[in-house]
């Protein structure tokens, strides 16, 4: 993805099946539950750089003694930081005598990670205001361990307004901002209800008050408050719990839309946003990590027991189809198969481009996370040469002209190469990230490979998707155009990123996808402003239905245009400006019909087609466009 897109958020959870002294036995550490959240974040980080946070919830600690800890950092490497600065710490306190690094029970006593449970975040900030306050994991403390809840995930709520009045209405006061703070509220409102019930049954029947707390423990249904909780929510998400007496939960929306996998093993229970990571932290086979059905809530009581319940009734099945196609490392099986597929299936398009002219074309890719489909793309080409070299032969056998000289002809030449063009400065990127005050530097992000482009060539470059199209224009095509290439073709695995985005990835403004506005574009050129001006009362009138009854009116912007035509008007918006170089530019993008045949199962496709899976998607889409039409900015999830 060569745009500046903030996206998702990455989630990692260890809960030790143990006593601390098995770990430091076996393995010579009583850090070894935190040393496995490190890794497990670490081998996420692509998932959010914009701020980190751990938390650890310690299991039977004496009266006294604290029991849930949490660190936040929004530092450029918090995650190094944190983790250093608590190792640093560790070996700080040992020395002066504070804890002995050799005893499971000091170190459980007196650090603040040796606990049992440990948690971990990787935000990307997709809502509200955002700050160290804003990090995950949110904390909700009491002198009650039953009523002290932790919460972290990655998600995004469409209905956040109305999860706030519904609190305001309850009498509460919430502190507007984050959907974090909204669920984090909700989960501890049915907590505190069902704490109490529990708190007067129990002293009503005259339990000894220092007896109590084990007994709600005991009897604290987290399935059920979950499930009370989660009945209004509207998104997409992957969340994790941890309540104060020991009690865990992690839970997955019902339609699939965020990732979340698990593993077991004798020693450990560990959760996180991909596989992969899972896999290689814990040296575990593919068939041992599963992902969480959707609607369910796995739940780890304080004593190690294992339940999985539904909380809500799965619904159709739409997991986000940019996992597949950007998010997720791709270094996990499935996605690795499905990303050269998607390459793979650009052949056509590409060849109907530039023809068969292969000893005239250079192919690469820009990004290095479009490496796989880059891939996928050069065996399909190869594939395609061969089968017409396959066919020459074939023909020349049967007329006679066949000759070890024309053989050698026909399987030297012209067969499709491919070289690392484009090269990304990730320092540079990260610098100049932030949304204001970058397109002075934006230029310089990418260099390129001088010399491995003729002047005359066709060069053909991959990329996972076109969002805004801003890097394509001011940065990456005058790279390119420097070779002096007859024509540039611009590929994108993933098709026309059309609609917003309200499930936790930071795409929600319209006017800044440059399919709509080239489609726009398109409609002010033939004179049809009267049709944009049409959708806006629509999507007005949209919004005062009740929000199941809402439809996406939207659509109807595109319906004049065919594929073909937005992106030739994306072509010609994206050409590089004041520039000594003359030859073609055309952006090819991948069909929702060959993205399907590429992923493997369901896939999430509203940011192509405007079919949203919940209700919010079509409040939120709606907005969008009024936002868009008044020319107004910012997320029109957060006003909804």
């Amino acid at each position: 993805m060569s745009d500046f897109l903030t996206h998702e958020c990455g989630i990692a959870a260890v809960r030790l099946r143990k006593p601390l002294a098995y770990y430091y036995d076996r393995y010579g550490t009583c850090l070894w539950g935190m040393n496995k959240l490190f890794l497990l974040m670490e081998k996420q980080h692509n998932r959010g750089q914009d701020g980190t946070g751990i938390g650890c919830v310690k299991l039977n600690m004496p009266i006294g003694k604290p029991y849930v800890h949490r660190r936040r950092g929004i530092e450029s490497d918090a995650l190094a930081q944190i983790f250093r600065k608590e190792v640093k710490s560790f070996f700080k306190m040992d020395r002066k005598g504070k804890l002995d690094k050799t005893s499971p029970e000091s170190v459980k006593e007196n650090f603040d990670f040796g606990g049992e449970i440990l948690v971990g975040h990787l935000r990307y900030g997709t809502s509200g205001d955002f700050d160290e306050g804003s990090c995950h994991p949110y904390l909700r403390r009491s002198n009650w361990p039953t009523r002290t809840l932790m919460v972290m995930g990655n998600f995004n709520m469409t209905n956040t307004g109305d999860l706030n009045h519904a609190l305001i209405n309850r009498g509460q006061h919430p502190v507007f901002g984050t959907d974090t703070q909204t669920v984090l509220e909700e989960i501890g409102y049915h907590l505190d209800e069902a704490h109490t019930n529990l708190y007067h049954e129990l002293r009503d029947k005259g339990v000894p008050g220092a007896e109590i707390p084990d007994h709600i423990s005991e009897a604290l249904d987290v399935p059920g408050l979950i499930a009370q909780s989660a009945e209004p929510w509207d998104g997409g998400y992957a969340i994790c719990g941890a309540i104060g007496n020991g009690d865990m939960f992690v839970m997955r929306d019902p339609r699939g839309i965020r990732p979340c996998h698990m593993l077991i093993t004798d020693e450990v229970i560990a959760f996180a946003s991909e596989r992969v990571p899972l896999m290689t932290v814990f040296e575990a086979e593919a068939d041992q990590v599963r992902a969480l059905d959707p609607g369910s809530v796995i739940t780890i009581k304080a004593d190690g027991t294992i339940s999985d319940t539904q909380f809500h009734t799965p619904q159709q099945y739409t997991p986000c189809s940019f996992e597949k196609i950007y998010f997720s490392r791709g270094n996990d099986p499935t996605i690795y198969r499905e990303r050269k597929a998607m390459g793979s299936a650009l052949v056509d398009q590409v060849i109907g481009s530039i023809g068969d002219n292969f000893d005239k074309t250079v192919f690469s890719f820009i990004p290095n996370t479009a490496e796989t489909a880059y891939h996928g793309m050069m065996d399909g080409l190869r594939l395609y040469r061969r089968q017409q070299v396959r066919m020459q032969i074939l023909d020349g056998a049967k007329d006679g002209t066949l000759s070890a000289e024309k053989v050698d002809d026909l399987i030297l030449r012209n067969w499709p190469r491919g070289e690392k063009i484009a090269h990304k400065d990730i320092k540079m990127r990260t610098f100049i990230s932030q949304e204001k005050g970058r397109d002075q530097l934006v230029s310089h992000v990418y260099d390129i490979t001088y010399g491995a482009v003729k002047p005359g060539d066709n060069l053909v470059v991959l990329d996972d998707s076109i969002v805004r199209g801003t890097t394509l224009k001011k940065s990456i095509l005058k790279i390119l155009a420097r070779t002096k290439p007859s024509k540039i073709v611009i590929c994108s695995t993933a098709p026309q990123i059309r609609y917003p985005d309200c499930y936790g990835i930071d795409m929600s403004e319209l006017g800044k996808f440059i399919a709509f506005n080239a489609t726009v574009a398109l409609h002010r050129r033939a004179g049809r402003q009267h049709v944009l001006d049409r959708v806006y009362e629509e999507c007005r009138e949209e919004l005062k239905k009740p929000s199941n009854e809402r439809k996406n009116r939207v659509q109807q912007v595109y319906e004049a245009f065919s594929a073909d035509e937005i992106s030739a008007e994306i072509s010609r918006m994206v050409y590089p400006e004041d520039i000594d170089w003359s030859g073609e530019v055309e952006v090819i993008y991948q069909t929702i019909e060959n993205l399907h045949a590429s992923i493997k199962g369901p896939c999430g496709d509203w940011y192509f087609t405007g079919n949203y899976p919940t209700p919010g998607g079509y409040s939120m889409v709606n907005q969008a466009y009024i936002r868009w039409y008044e020319g107004l900015g910012g997320r029109s999830y957060d006003l909804l």
